[in-house]
């Protein structure tokens, strides 16, 4: 059985890894342009990194606002629950530092992904770098 860890990633430190996963994902796989991809953001956001033993497999980032993004995982690690294990570690971070909202913009086909989360979704559809998007939101108790 594999098993999946999440810690929170240095974003100097895990720069090379949180960009290897990134680009795979969006840039490669789902063709984002680069330009697109990587923002002001980054350095002031809390990042995550989901590891199989010692090989970083997917990442996440919390945003100041609560905002939760950049959800990826590598092709050949999805079905293990890494997205599961990043967003939950994402969303318990948020509620540590007292963010009771949490958003998110879902591509369309992930949304039932974030629902299972306690996400709901708040907008319609929207085109978002080329692939359809809804804004979702949670609400801690």
């Amino acid at each position: 059985m594999n098993e999946i860890y999440v810690r929170i990633a240095d974003w100097q430190k895990d720069n090379a890894d949180i960009r290897r996963i990134r680009e795979s994902v969006f840039v490669v796989e789902q063709a984002v342009p680069i330009e697109l991809e990587w923002d002001a953001e980054d350095e002031e956001a809390v990042h995550f990194l989901a590891f199989e033993k010692d090989f970083a497999v997917g990442t996440a980032r919390l945003l100041r606002d609560g905002h939760i993004g950049r959800v990826a995982v590598l092709k050949d690690w999805r079905g293990l629950k890494a997205g599961d294990a990043l967003l939950r570690t994402a969303i318990a971070e948020a509620e540590r530092r007292g963010l009771r909202r949490q958003m998110l913009s879902a591509q369309v086909y992930a949304t039932r992904f974030y629902e299972r989360h306690g996400f709901a979704v708040i907008s319609e559809e929207y085109i978002d770098a080329g692939i359809p998007h809804m804004d979702m939101l949670r609400l801690s108790a």
